[in-house]
């Protein structure tokens, strides 16, 4: 049988976790793995080549295990407990065959795993496939997560704490909403982010003092009440309160 990769060409106890977020119809979603002959469910991850930089093993491991490409992913934090990996855990993955039992002993070591982040236009993603240890790829809502397995949960809950804190002092918006959005849009991206209510006088007032927003020319059509303005970011600016902070905080 062909291993999915050989681990002498990778590097020993390190390993990368990406949590992919998605906005769609007003729920903040992760993009999930079903292990092959499982119940549990997995953060898209995987193992970094002896000869290759972090960021793009992160890049790469997304690709091969879900299909996505062209999405910038983010270091946030490093998972380095020694409890994080639980006795038996190979011995379940090779009895269950999700994995070959040649690769028992490189399951058995401890690893100390790098989470990335990314933002998506959820609409944007094409049908994500899943790879040679998963069966599917879904969507879940961060708030109806399945059973993950060892400690991706808390891999997922320091993602979101790291999205929160980059919202008090950096704009967000631009890789999770379509080009073009009302403000009622944009407030319910906080709203779910933030878990509480906005004025939204308030909220529209501080947005455009950040000076990161277009009002354009157009109208979100269809609805029951008056057409709302429809707006952009402007892409150098939210660029520039990316690297330097906006000038007020929530």
């Amino acid at each position: 049988m062909e291993l999915p990769f050989q681990p002498s060409q990778c590097q020993p106890g390190l390993s990368v976790d990406c949590v992919i977020f998605g906005f769609h119809e007003n729920e903040l979603k992760v993009l999930l793995l079903k292990l092959l002959h499982n119940r549990e469910w997995a953060l898209p991850g995987g193992f970094v080549m002896l000869d290759e930089d972090l960021d793009r093993a992160a890049v790469r491991v997304l690709r091969e295990r879900t299909g996505l490409e062209r999405i910038f992913l983010r270091q946030f934090h490093a998972f380095g407990e020694v409890s994080r990996n639980l006795p038996g855990h190979a011995d379940k993955l090779v009895r269950t065959q999700a994995i070959h039992p040649s690769l028992q002993a490189w399951f058995e070591q401890r690893f100390i795993t790098i989470g990335f982040y990314a933002l998506v236009e959820y609409s944007q993603v094409e049908e994500p496939h899943p790879d040679y240890f998963s069966e599917f790829c879904r969507w879940y809502s961060i708030r109806e997560l399945p059973p993950l397995m060892l400690d991706h949960q808390r891999i997922v809950s320091k993602a979101l704490e790291t999205l929160r804190l980059q919202l008090k002092y950096q704009p967000i918006g631009l890789n999770l909403l379509p080009e073009r959005f009302t403000m009622p849009e944009l407030q319910s991206l906080y709203e779910t982010l933030l878990e509480k209510k906005l004025d939204r006088r308030n909220f529209q007032r501080k947005m455009l003092s950040y000076d990161i927003l277009v009002k354009t020319d157009e109208f979100r059509q269809g609805g029951a009440h008056k057409a709302p303005v429809l707006y952009a970011f402007d892409p150098d600016r939210y660029q520039q309160a990316l690297q330097h902070g906006l000038n007020s905080i929530w």
